[in-house]
């Protein structure tokens, strides 16, 4: 009989935590033929005309100017618009690794996104497969597969919602029966404290604090080659926000990796004092 392994969980920003850039800006904005910064500056301004969610206006201006550019919409080319993320360095080969190394000492690692990013971009990424459940923000589509309503926005107070569903082990959305029902706490899909949150701006900061609060281990990763990000980072330990900041390079040896590896050894060891005071 197989030994059983303890659950844990690392939950990811996309944006900035995985990959450098905004994901659309990678082919979408190029073939639009705009400016990041004009994008993200009007798509600001609607936003605040409005009193509108921020996701939700620059969803809709991606409809607006892919329309007004002739642009198709479709889910498939936002999967081909997935293709070209980039990624920090080390990203590729991090899941396997970090999967081996929880295997080894009794630990299921299971990775998760948390993003205002669009989730049918991110399926389309190299790494999509690595992903138990991807929960982003979306589009409805209609018979032709064309997009023409947001279906789902995930801003920064959203996205702690999704912290409470891989505790419960519920990745479907649509589902509010598991998420409102009471269970105990140590029957539980995985233990807040076996919970790694990895995150790099203002969106992440909810669920950074809620992760650490409830005795998990939240990451502020930054990117090295930015001005002023690693003092932003440093801004969140100071406030006690997260648990440690770590330059977002996923190879192994470096920061993140020993870190996230010295807290598979702590599950691991708490797991095996749990056994004893048995």
């Amino acid at each position: 009989m197989s030994k059983k392994l303890i659950p844990m969980a690392i939950c990811y920003d996309f944006d900035g935590t995985l990959s450098p850039g905004n994901m659309q800006e990678y082919e979408f904005m190029d073939k639009l033929g705009v400016k990041a910064m004009w994008f993200w500056k009007k798509s600001l301004k609607f936003s605040k005309a409005q009193n509108a969610d921020p996701i939700l206006s620059y969803m809709k201006l991606m409809l607006e100017e892919a329309q007004y550019k002739g642009l198709p919409v479709t889910k498939d080319y936002f999967n081909k618009c997935g293709k070209n993320v980039e990624f920090f360095p080390g990203v590729a080969e991090w899941f396997k690794r970090i999967n081996n190394y929880g295997r080894e000492r009794g630990v299921e690692v299971s990775h998760y996104i948390i993003s205002s990013g669009l989730r049918e971009m991110i399926e389309g990424t190299a790494i999509a497969k690595e992903f138990k459940c991807i929960f982003a923000s979306s589009f409805m589509y209609n018979p032709s597969n064309v997009a023409y309503w947001p279906a789902n926005a995930v801003n920064y107070t959203a996205k702690t919602q999704y912290l409470f569903r891989i505790n419960k082990g519920c990745c479907d959305i649509n589902d509010n029966k598991i998420i409102n029902q009471y269970i105990p706490e140590e029957d539980r899909a995985i233990p807040y404290k076996n919970m790694v949150y990895i995150g790099d701006g203002d969106t992440d900061i909810p669920c950074m604090k809620l992760v650490k609060l409830s005795g998990g281990h939240s990451v502020a990763v930054y990117n090295s080659r930015k001005k002023d990000r690693k003092n932003k980072a440093q801004k969140l330990i100071n406030e006690d926000r997260v648990n440690i900041c770590a330059n977002a390079d996923y190879r192994e040896g470096k920061k993140l990796d020993k870190y996230v590896k010295s807290i598979i050894n702590k599950i691991e060891l708490e797991n095996k004092i749990k056994k004893l005071e048995k």
